[in-house]
């Protein structure tokens, strides 16, 4: 079972960061916090798209499952949960990393992601630094 992504020292080092630019999907109702890991993770040279639930992911990731290195998905989201995203992707040939980026602190809830072999999850709030290493560990 993966292990949920652990904090990092406020003085996390910047080699951690991935120099590798990578092709991210990020999924979630929030149009701030959209906004706020679009510029974090432009800044650092990936190209990222947003969109505001899982449905619309699956349409994105369903039009061509190797777009994408990475899918980071809220678990909860109109139409379809971040539980529901992932369930779908594993059904597909999606080569990529998933990461769940969620509030709900519940232990069931992650065990189900767990079952479902994502590769991290991480718990809202998380400052773009720890984001930005949880990706760091998740392609290294």
């Amino acid at each position: 079972m993966p292990p949920s992504i652990a904090k990092p020292a406020a003085s996390a080092d910047k080699a951690l960061f991935p120099k590798k630019a990578l092709r991210i999907l990020y999924a979630d109702d929030l149009p701030g916090l959209r906004e706020l890991i679009r510029l974090t993770l432009s800044h650092d040279g990936h190209a990222i798209e947003c969109v505001a639930d899982g449905h619309l992911a699956m349409e994105r990731v369903g039009a061509d499952p190797s777009a994408f290195d990475l899918i980071i998905t809220d678990h909860h989201m109109p139409d379809w949960t971040g539980l529901e995203l992932v369930s779908w992707l594993r059904r597909l040939p999606f080569a990529g990393k998933i990461l769940v980026f969620t509030s709900d602190k519940n232990p069931g809830l992650d065990e189900a992601y767990h079952r479902l072999h994502v590769d991290g999850i991480l718990h809202k709030p998380a400052p773009p630094s720890e984001i930005r290493q949880a990706i760091a560990q998740l392609i290294s």
